[in-house]
């Protein structure tokens, strides 16, 4: 893989979208913790300091080494990252009286700043620090400032080296693209040479290297990550894969024969297994999001052991993990906050002598969609909203059963086909419907009913990181509402979620 920029990570929930912001740049880029920085950094070009939660003045934050960067690659300190240098090489931050968050503006840009090139001097930037940077060391000259930060930007003398107190990967910072493509391009001079046809060609052949004459066993869900790994996988070692779709019993409606048959033109070699009874056995009785998720990932597991071992020699198991998933479930392998744990992310139990193979773990939703039409799969298929790979088990507030995954079925169908319906589908990013744990009192006809509430959801995003509820036509809900209680025996009562993430979460579980 093409390692152009490192992105340390001290922590930040931002630290994700600096690497989308690059990566927007068609070029490749790579997170890693601040204590754990890769000893090989020839194969780097320039290198980028994350924000973090800490402060430069707590005893306990990070302390991360430069020693091996600063003034040989082109640097570039992201807030904490700006406080630390400035901090570090003899300057002054101290706590502000408030704390600088949200939107600012530029009101000085030095005139000949090759980092503010093409860039307004009133440009509007996004702050989010209790720090500030009070005084700078002697080699660093300010470079621009706002109205109520004065050192906002700085370089130091003699290198390639600058830092910067607000944000420019959050697309309130208008013109935070630019000041990256800046100091990507201009400055640091990295080759804007990551597409999607370079990614698909350096993972088939890297693939066929890794893999070679060994078998693959791959779990399909018929959404678009495992769709998009196994044709990567299917254009490197053809029949030496094996695909296997799983009916866990929490699929949308009739989506196991669905799905199957969508793959029959596809030239994939695969299996279905109804092992839907296996999986609602294992989870009677468990409420609790996470042990849900655990046990389905053990049941995945022990499915794919059982099928895999019919098939003789297989080596590796293949799974369709992005980069979110990483994030969200190992911080980056950094200090950032664990939010969930992902049924696909991690090892596997040494019972099971397989080998992991993750083709797309380092792309975001975005990226994966744009290999996906390189490589030719279908639009409508890789325009299919996102799905959990714990199913409906995580949209199933409570513990689960054949009555209640019957009625979130119900309902999901009712508001997908509603999208679809009245052409909103593709302009929702994911949607689906949450089973609450509650009865609510309704009238129907002359009788008094106490049935389920449901939660319908639909919101906008490009990879997921965040998310906001989109406002769908008041018609249209009160539409899906009354079918929905018309059609759903045990549902009387409808709601619609408008929580973005943050601070939510797209799912509720």
């Amino acid at each position: 893989m093409q390692k152009n920029v490192l992105i340390l990570d001290f922590g930040s929930q931002y630290t994700q979208l600096i690497a989308r912001r690059v990566r927007e740049l068609n070029i490749y880029c790579e997170i890693h913790p601040f204590n754990k920085i890769p000893e090989d950094l020839k194969e780097f070009k320039a290198v980028i300091l994350s924000g973090s939660p800490f402060s430069v003045l707590n005893p306990e934050a990070p302390q991360p080494d430069l020693s091996q960067i600063k003034g040989q690659f082109p640097l570039l300190g992201v807030c904490f990252g700006a406080q630390f240098m400035a901090h570090n090489y003899g300057g002054e931050v101290a706590s502000s009286n408030t704390r600088e968050f949200g939107r600012a503006n530029l009101n000085f840009i030095k005139e000949d700043s090759d980092l503010f090139q093409n860039i307004d001097e009133h440009s509007q930037v996004w702050m989010s620090h209790s720090d500030s940077i009070k005084a700078l060391p002697d080699n660093f000259e300010c470079i621009a400032s706002t109205f109520e930060v004065k050192n906002a930007a700085y370089k130091i003398k003699g290198e390639q080296t600058y830092g910067i107190q607000f944000h420019p990967e959050v697309y309130h910072s208008t013109d935070g693209k630019q000041l990256l493509e800046n100091f990507l391009v201009n400055i640091a001079e990295v080759p804007q040479t990551w597409t999607p046809a370079k990614f698909a060609d350096m993972t088939i052949a890297s693939l066929k290297e890794e893999i070679g004459d060994d078998k693959v066993v791959l779990g399909l869900s018929g959404g678009v990550d495992s769709t998009v790994a196994a044709t990567l996988l299917h254009q490197a070692i053809g029949k030496n894969l094996y695909c296997i779709f799983v009916n866990n019993g929490l699929l949308r409606k009739n989506e196991f024969e669905s799905v199957l048959d969508q793959y029959k033109h596809m030239g994939l070699n695969v299996k279905g297994v109804d092992a839907s009874d296996y999986f609602l056995d294992k989870l009677a009785g468990v409420s609790d999001p996470e042990k849900k998720r655990k046990i389905i990932g053990n049941a995945f597991i022990d499915i794919f052991d059982q099928e895999a071992g019919d098939i003789t020699n297989v080596t590796y198991l293949a799974q369709g993990t992005i980069y979110p998933d990483v994030i969200e479930s190992v911080s980056v392998n950094g200090p950032s906050a664990t939010i969930k744990s992902h049924h696909n992310v991690g090892g596997l139990p040494d019972f099971m002598k397989l080998k992991i193979v993750e083709p797309l773990r380092m792309l975001f939703k975005d990226e994966v969609r744009r290999v996906g039409a390189e490589l030719g799969i279908d639009a409508k298929l890789l325009g299919r909203h996102p799905f959990p790979g714990p199913g409906l088990a995580i949209r199933i507030l409570g513990d689960i059963t054949k009555e209640k995954v019957r009625v979130i079925q119900e309902v999901d169908a009712v508001f997908i086909q509603a999208l679809r319906d009245w052409d909103l589908y593709e302009k929702v990013w994911q949607a689906g419907a949450i089973l609450l744990p509650i009865d609510s009192v309704g009238v129907m006809g002359d009788e008094r009913t106490y049935e389920k509430v449901v939660a319908l959801r639909a919101v906008e995003s490009t990879d997921g990181m965040t998310a906001d509820w989109v406002d769908l036509p008041y018609k249209f809900l009160q539409t899906v509402s009354n079918t929905i209680i018309n059609k759903v025996k045990g549902v009387n009562r409808v709601v619609y979620d408008i929580s973005s993430k943050p601070p939510a979460t797209i799912e509720w579980e």
